[in-house]
């Protein structure tokens, strides 16, 4: 397998309802991650995009969290139709989208 180009983390992090931290599986994570294997698989991006799932990533109330390295850029609040536009813009343009990432007093 070739060195990817992108490694996408995904945080899939679940805690009990309640929990005063929350977590990115109640905030739709399953439906964030999907959407990467479904877009990444429809546009044959196999060997330029790796994708990861992960544990707890920090900002917990601003999930579902994704994390784009090799530039380090955290993004928040995901909904399903970010995706498509993190793939496009960033991903395959280079150019990270702005609007989607973590404030930087988080990351």
């Amino acid at each position: 397998m070739p060195r990817p180009e992108k490694h996408v983390f995904v945080c899939t992090q679940n805690r009990p309802q309640g929990h005063p931290r929350g977590s990115c599986a109640s905030s739709g994570c399953a439906e964030i991650m999907n959407e990467f294997m479904n877009e990444i698989q429809a546009r044959n991006l196999f060997e330029t995009i790796a994708l990861t799932n992960t544990g707890c990533m920090g900002p917990c109330n601003m999930g579902p969290t994704v994390l784009v390295y090799p530039e380090g850029v955290m993004y928040g609040s995901l909904k399903k139709e970010d995706v498509k536009t993190i793939i496009e813009q960033h991903l395959i343009g280079g150019e990270p989208v702005a609007d989607l990432m973590m404030p930087a007093e988080v990351w």
